[in-house]
């Protein structure tokens, strides 16, 4: 069955990770209920590799921050955009959505949509 990923990349202050993981579970809920197959998101541990362009480096994370590395299942891209304007819609996501109150910077979010090519 082909799959559908929304993935994305932000840094967080690190005496926000609370913050950001309260809003993120909320988010999920909201992802979950209009569709969503998994939704997942993960705070960096071990940025410090040899191999590639640290996503240290990547981001260019400061000292007090953090990496987050996160993704959503769909079905298909059709399911997905499906998913995501109904999502867009729902007044609960509209007030996680204030760059003033948010404990991320949203110019500093990379996001994109990707085909699944390898599921083991």
């Amino acid at each position: 069955m082909p799959e559908y990923v929304d993935g994305f990349v932000v840094v967080v202050p690190a005496n926000r990770i609370a913050d950001y993981t309260k809003m993120s579970k909320q988010a999920a809920k909201v992802w979950m209920e209009y569709g969503a197959l998994d939704y997942r998101e993960n705070v960096s541990d071990d940025l410090e590799v040899d191999f590639g362009k640290t996503f240290t480096k990547l981001t260019k994370r400061q000292d007090g921050e953090v990496v987050v590395f996160a993704w959503i299942t769909y079905k298909s891209k059709a399911q997905r955009n499906a998913v995501n304007k109904k999502v867009m819609a729902d007044p609960r996501i509209a007030a996680m959505c204030n760059p003033e109150s948010s404990p991320f910077d949203p110019k500093r979010m990379s996001y994109g949509g990707f085909k699944t090519i390898v599921k083991v």
